[in-house]
Parts: structure tokens; C-alpha cells; sequence
């Protein structure tokens, strides 16, 4: 009976801590709200050098690629990476370069990487190859509207500003699994970002887009000094942050597809993002478990039911069901726009219990897999590859399939 009774009010100390939790975001979402966009003080806006690392096809390649083709902006090109001429992704810049003539497009060729995470020994090539002092680098998943290049680059004419990034709305691409981690990416990322942000400086990036100028990159030591990392993204915050500039969240929300069809694909995923998050922010992920709250309303509900507590215990696990919906409105519709996160605000709770799920499973090993490769994580969020390269596959093993109808 103890035993139940003390699990119980373990679990009620969670209630309270996620409930804290979400009284939080909705202070940081009335906050962001209020923002205005920056504008460029000057009347012309800077050349800008937009960067993709390409590695395979994928679901709705083409239409993510050509969003960017089409900003309404007045001088700016586009770098494309891959390791070598085979890569399939180039017959779709080969598409797009003949579609929209106008656009300056080049290809870098990287070879094979000589360091641990190959997309940073791309971009080391990419680097010297761009045009412009200001760059922005953008995962090849996004989706943007004509204004995003405007923007992302609009806050850097501050040069207290090192460095830009954007929240995302996940966006599925079929099936179940594809709109929970959906759901994930629009509720439960950007509800950390916004946390991160009310409680102190910003001094990490998300990698979706990280806007910049060559000069921030380069008294870092430049973009190669992330190719040991698996967290690029975030290594690169910290740095831009410790060089004392700020990094900033701009008011441009862009579109992150999710090419994760399957269950296992999907799992994998979000299990190499929870362990990735471990090893680069300990402290940060050990204490990330008290804004999650379903895992404690379930808890509550068996210990009271077993502890003598019944009714107590199911008001609890009512509370954190109302709880995730309410963060799920407030959060993924409130700030990402994703109308999704209001349509099925009453799923978001099952979501909760899964990144939980993937909390747990962080802590089960330091190894993982990356497009074929097999890496073992170490302190610092640094990488060690384990095996030769594979052959590099499509982003998923749906995504085969995808690319050949984009390709049609």
C-alpha cells in the first residue's frame, strides 16, 4: 500500500511540474504573438547565397526545392551539395534550373567526407564556392513561402545578430505514424524552443534554417568545426552565442515535411533525435522529462486506483488529457499555425506518451544510424563512424518510391 502511495504523489509531482510547464508556453506564445517582424534598414536589400546539402529523393522533393526558386527577392542564388554527379536528387535541380532560367544555381560536389557527419564536410565545400556575405542554410525538407528569404535575412542587418532560425510546422506525407511525429515536430519542438526562449538567451539553432553572415561563420572557425558533431545545428548556436552575438527566432514560420511513412522509419528517427539531445544537452534533456505529462496522469490513475486514491488518480489523468490538448491548440496552432494541431488536439496526448517513450529510449544506448552509417555518440554530442560508408540510401525506405514519381 506505501509503495502505490508513494508512486502516486511521484506522479502528482509530475502533474504539477508539466501543468507549470504549460502555464509557461502560454505566457511565451502570448510573447511571441506580440512580435513585429524586422525589416531591412536600407533601401536595397543584400545578396543573399541560400545552401541545400542534397543526399537522395524524397517525398515532395521537388515541390520543396522549387518554393525556393521562387522567392520574391531581388539578387540571391542557390548552392546545391552532394558527394558526387550520381545522386539522384540533381535531375530535380536539373528540372527546376531549366524551369526558372532566371535563378543562378550552382552544384558542389563534396566527394566522400573525411570527417563524421558528412552534410558539414558538404557545406565546408559549399562555403567557399558562395557569392555573398549573407547565407542561409536549409534542410532539403522545407517547404517556404515567396516573403522567406526577406524574412531571414532582414534581422542580420543588426550585427548584434549572429545568427537566424525559424520554428517549424511539421507536416505529414501519409500515414498515421507521419502525423504523430508531425504533431511532435509543430507541438513538442517548438513548445521547447519557446520555453528555451522565456527563460533565458537563445544559444542553440534548428536546423530546418540557420540564416547568417560569412563573417560570424568564419571567427567561429569556420562551418567545419561542426563536422565532428551530430547536433550541428545546435553546436552552431552555441558557438554564434559564445562569439557574444545573439541568435534570434525569426517571425517567418516554414513547412517541415515528414518523409517517415512507416513505424519503424518513424522510430528510428525520433530515437536518433532523443539520443543526439542526450549526449548534446545533458542537463537539458535529464530535466525535459518534467514537461511531459501524460506518462504522470497514467501513473496517477493506476497508483490511486491500487493506493486507495481512485477518483483523485482519474482527476489527474483527466487533467494531463486537457492539458496536452490545451498545449496542442495553444502551441501548434497558436504559433506554428499548423491547422492540424487543432484538429486533432485530441490525439496529441497519445504523442506525449510516445516522445516520453523516446525519452526512455535515449538513455538505452549511444549508438546510431544515419543514412546507412553507424555512429557511436560521445560527450559533447561529437560522433565516432563505426562502419565504411554504405551506399548512401533515400532519405527513408519509402522514399525510393517517391523520388521516381517526382522524377516521372
Amino acid at each position: 500500500m506505501y509503495f502505490w502511495k508513494a508512486l502516486f504523489w511521484l506522479a502528482a509531482i509530475g502533474v504539477f511540474t508539466s501543468s507549470g510547464y504549460l502555464v509557461l508556453l502560454l505566457s511565451a506564445v502570448v510573447s511571441f504573438r506580440r512580435r513585429k517582424a524586422a525589416a531591412w534598414a536600407g533601401d536595397a536589400l543584400p545578396g543573399a547565397t541560400m545552401m541545400k546539402p542534397l543526399c537522395g529523393m524524397e517525398p515532395r522533393l521537388e515541390e520543396n526545392l522549387e518554393s525556393f526558386f521562387q522567392q520574391d527577392y531581388p539578387e540571391f542564388e542557390i548552392l546545391f551539395g552532394t558527394r558526387d554527379g550520381s545522386d539522384p536528387a540533381l535531375r530535380v535541380v536539373e528540372r527546376l534550373r531549366a524551369r526558372y532560367p532566371r535563378v543562378k544555381v550552382k552544384i558542389v560536389f563534396s566527394g566522400e567526407p573525411d570527417k563524421p557527419n558528412a552534410k558539414v564536410c558538404t557545406l565546408r565545400k559549399m562555403f567557399a564556392e558562395a557569392a555573398h556575405e549573407f547565407v542561409v542554410i536549409s534542410d532539403s525538407d522545407v517547404g517556404v513561402g515567396k516573403d522567406y528569404l526577406r524574412r531571414v535575412v532582414a534581422p542580420l542587418h543588426n550585427k548584434q545578430i549572429g545568427l537566424v532560425m525559424c520554428l517549424y510546422r511539421g507536416v505529414p506525407t501519409g500515414g498515421a505514424w507521419s502525423l504523430l511525429e508531425a504533431l511532435g515536430m509543430s507541438v513538442e519542438m517548438t513548445a521547447g524552443v519557446l520555453a528555451a526562449a522565456m527563460l533565458g538567451e537563445v544559444d542553440f539553432a534548428l536546423g530546418p534554417t540557420m540564416a547568417t553572415r560569412r563573417e560570424v561563420v568564419e571567427s567561429i572557425g569556420g562551418i567545419g568545426v561542426l563536422a565532428e558533431h551530430c547536433a550541428d545545428d545546435h553546436e552552431l548556436g552555441q558557438l554564434v552565442s559564445k562569439s557574444g552575438r545573439k541568435v534570434v527566432i525569426s517571425e517567418e514560420v516554414i513547412d517541415h515535411y515528414v518523409v517517415n511513412r512507416s513505424f519503424a522509419a518513424s522510430m528510428r528517427h525520433q530515437k536518433r533525435w532523443m539520443t543526439s539531445t542526450r549526449f548534446s544537452i545533458p542537463t537539458g534533456h535529464a530535466s525535459s522529462v518534467l514537461g511531459f505529462a501524460m506518462p504522470f496522469g497514467v501513473l496517477a490513475a493506476a497508483a490511486g486506483w491500487l493506493g486507495g486514491h481512485a477518483e483523485l488518480g482519474a482527476a489527474l489523468l483527466g487533467w494531463t488529457l486537457l492539458n496536452r490538448m490545451a498545449m496542442s491548440i495553444a502551441v501548434g496552432w497558436g504559433v506554428v499555425r499548423d491547422r492540424r494541431a487543432l484538429t486533432y488536439c485530441w490525439l496529441y496526448p497519445l504523442r506525449d506518451l510516445l516522445g516520453f517513450g523516446f525519452w526512455l529510449a535515449s538513455y538505452s544506448g549511444d549508438h546510431i544510424e544515419w543514412r546507412g552509417e553507424t555512429y557511436r555518440l560521445v560527450a559533447g554530442g561529437r560522433m565516432i563512424r563505426l562502419n565504411s560508408p554504405l551506399v548512401v540510401p533515400a532519405r527513408e525506405e519509402e522514399s525510393v518510391a517517391a523520388g521516381k514519381e517526382n522524377a516521372s
